[in-house]
């Protein structure tokens, strides 16, 4: 999906939901293909005047997921081999996403992205589950895997495979009764993946377009957080503290590990990554990605045909999807 260059290592010392950085770390959020150059900055989202320290919030315990569903999640959706914009395999996986959510409110995103190798269609999905109180929980994570990979037996496991999952067992904790606390939005991103080289115009198709359009509805404005999941399911996992998300919310997310028993996978390295969360950082709402951009030994997997499900762990999976829930639990209690 897309490779960091960090040239410089430091650790985040986080306490109770408050992070301490020491060392600086630079990077570029780039596909393998394109060259390194400096992070365009990003302007952060602030935390609302009246948010009370995370570190003090009365939270009851959330729902934990069933880890070994969600890793049968990623064989049946790996089994499609192959899912670039554009290919029948990826509309095979639309098919099997909006099936597995059926009975619930599924709404599209749908466009034609005219790209700089021709017109695709792009489709995101998104699944709203109600709640009590006045606002949105968005969690994302894309699904199209790698397209100048599409004839090399690249097949995305942790790349798209994951996250794909991941949400189709949000949506099993989620659906039933209506939830006191926010609603939550499970949005299944498309076009994240390069067309030809990781550029600001080749590069997160979908959620461009769908920022742009819940600025326009007023949407963005009712999202109380956006949660974007990537690359989870490493099984030696290690989520990066991400320097263009919002930094409340990125302490939510380590409060939550931390309740959860988690923190040692959490935040070892700081770096800004270039990601679906960008487009809505970028019009103020709250966002704070967990991925995990180390993957294998010097990310040696990432972007390559051995990103394979024998990397992956239900493990992992179960960490990351927990830490989400419990981070949404938070919030609902703010």
């Amino acid at each position: 999906m897309r490779t960091a260059f960090p040239t410089v290592r430091g650790i985040a010392a986080v306490v109770m939901g408050v992070s301490l950085l020491s060392g600086a770390i630079s990077c570029q959020r780039a596909k393998t293909e394109g060259p390194v150059s400096e992070p365009a900055q990003v302007t952060q989202a602030a935390a609302p005047e009246n948010e009370s320290s995370p570190a003090t919030a009365d939270v009851r315990p959330a729902p934990t997921i069933n880890a070994s569903r969600a890793i049968e999640y990623v064989k049946e959706v790996v089994a499609f081999g192959s899912r670039p914009i554009g290919s029948r395999n990826h509309t095979r996986l639309e098919q099997y996403i909006v099936a597995r959510l059926k009975g619930d409110q599924v709404e599209d995103d749908a466009f034609v992205a005219d790209t700089v190798e021709g017109k695709f269609p792009v489709r995101n999905i998104i699944a709203k589950y109600p709640g009590t109180k006045d606002g949105i929980i968005v969690i994302a994570g894309h699904y199209d895997t790698n397209y100048p990979l599409r004839n090399t037996g690249y097949v995305g496991a942790n790349d798209g495979g994951s996250t794909t999952a991941l949400l189709l067992e949000f949506a099993n904790q989620l659906r039933g009764k209506k939830r006191d606390g926010y609603s939550v939005w499970l949005l299944w991103t498309d076009g994240e993946e390069a067309v030809r080289s990781w550029s600001d115009t080749d590069s997160l198709y979908g959620t461009r377009h769908l920022a742009e359009r819940w600025q326009k509805d007023g949407t963005n404005k009712k999202i109380k957080a956006f949660l974007l999941a990537d690359m989870i399911g490493d099984a030696d996992l290690n989520i990066e503290r991400e320097t263009n998300s919002t930094p409340w919310l990125e302490d939510l997310v380590y409060q939550a590990a931390t309740k959860l028993g988690y923190q040692s996978h959490f935040y070892a390295r700081t770096l800004p990554i270039e990601d679906d969360h960008l487009p809505f950082v970028k019009l103020g709402v709250p966002c704070a990605d967990l991925i995990d951009l180390d993957y294998g030994y010097g990310n040696v997997f990432h972007h390559t045909p051995q990103d394979t499900i024998d990397k992956l762990s239900s493990k992992s999976l179960e960490m990351s999807g927990n830490v989400i829930l419990q981070t949404v639990w938070i919030l609902d209690a703010r």
